[in-house]
C-alpha cells in the first residue's frame, strides 16, 4: 500500500501535478489543501486502485471534469458528462455581461425574460436563475441528454421550477416567443481545426464544439439572424465566440441591423463576447 506522497509521486510521472492532487482529493473526499498537509496518510487498497485508475484515464487524455463528474462555474459545482461541454472560465464573461443587462429591466415592473440557447450543462441558465431569481428563463438544447443534465443541475441548485425547458434547434424550440435578453455559447470552432484533435476537446461532444462550417460561424449567423423576431424592441443579444472571431462577429451583428454593438474581453484580455440590441 502507498502513502499519499508515494502515490502522488508515481502519478506525477504520468500527469500534471495539480491534476494528480485533484484526483487524489476526489478519491479521499477531501480538498487539495488536506492532501498536501497529509502526505503520510496510508491509502487503502481500494483507494490506491481508484487513484491508479483515474491517473491512467487522465494520462489517456480524458478531462479531469469528466473523471470527477463535475466542474465549478461561477462559484457553483455543476454535474458534467460526455453529453455536455465542460463549462469554462471564459463563459463567466458571458454571464457577467448578461447580469449587467438584467440589472436594467424595461422599467414596467415585469420580470425580465431570458432565453439561453444551447444550454448544455445548464451552467449559464442556472447561474442566471440563482443570481436573479426574479428573472424568467427558458433554456433550450437540441440534445435530450444535455437537457436532463441541465435539469439535474438546476434541481441541485434549487431553481429547476424557475427555468422552462425546451428541446429543439435554436429558435425552433421557442416558436413565436420574444425575450428581453438572449444568451448563447454556441459551437464556434471551425471544421478541421487542429485543436479538435487535441487535449480535452477530443472527449467533448463534437456538436457542442463545431457546427461543421469552414469558419465556425454558421451557428452564430443563425442565432443573430433569428434574434430579430425573438427579441422585444430594444432587446439584447449576447453570445460567446472564438478568440479570433471578434471582428467577424461584429460584422454579422452589423449586417443584421444590431445597434450598440458590444465586444467584451475575458480575464485574459481576449475579446470573447459579442452582442448588441435592436434599433
Amino acid at each position: 500500500m502507498h502513502t499519499v506522497k508515494a502515490a502522488l509521486e508515481e502519478a506525477f510521472v504520468a500527469i500534471d501535478r495539480i491534476d494528480a492532487q485533484v484526483l487524489m482529493a476526489h478519491v479521499l473526499g477531501v480538498d487539495r489543501a488536506w492532501v498536501l498537509a497529509n502526505p503520510m496518510r496510508i491509502l487503502t487498497e481500494t483507494e490506491d486502485a481508484q487513484v491508479d485508475m483515474l491517473v491512467a484515464r487522465r494520462a489517456m487524455g480524458q478531462p479531469v471534469a469528466y473523471l470527477l463528474g463535475r466542474r465549478e462555474f461561477f462559484g457553483r459545482d455543476f454535474a458534467v458528462g460526455p453529453e455536455v461541454l465542460i463549462p469554462r472560465p471564459e463563459t463567466e464573461t458571458l454571464v457577467e455581461a448578461a447580469l449587467a443587462r438584467v440589472r436594467h429591466p424595461r422599467g414596467d415592473g415585469d420580470p425580465v425574460d431570458i432565453l439561453d440557447l444551447g444550454t448544455g450543462s445548464g451552467a449559464i441558465a442556472v447561474t442566471l436563475a440563482c443570481e436573479r431569481p426574479d428573472a424568467r428563463i427558458v433554456a433550450t438544447d437540441l440534445n435530450g441528454e444535455a437537457l436532463e443534465t441541465a435539469r439535474a443541475n438546476a434541481r441541485a441548485h434549487g431553481c429547476e421550477a424557475r427555468i422552462a425547458w425546451a428541446q429543439g434547434s435554436w429558435y425552433a424550440a421557442v416558436p413565436g416567443r420574444r425575450f428581453d435578453l438572449i444568451v448563447a455559447n454556441p459551437p464556434y470552432v471551425a471544421a478541421g481545426d487542429a485543436h479538435l484533435a487535441r487535449g480535452d476537446l477530443r472527449f467533448e461532444p463534437d456538436h457542442a464544439l463545431t457546427d461543421g462550417s469552414a469558419d465556425g460561424l454558421d451557428s452564430i449567423r443563425a442565432i443573430v439572424s433569428g434574434a430579430r423576431v425573438h427579441l422585444v424592441p430594444g432587446g439584447t443579444l449576447l453570445f460567446e465566440h472564438g478568440y479570433d472571431q471578434a471582428e467577424a462577429a461584429g460584422r454579422i451583428l452589423s449586417d443584421a441591423g444590431f445597434a450598440g454593438r458590444l465586444s467584451i474581453p475575458d480575464l485574459a484580455g481576449i475579446p470573447r463576447v459579442a452582442g448588441g440590441h435592436l434599433k
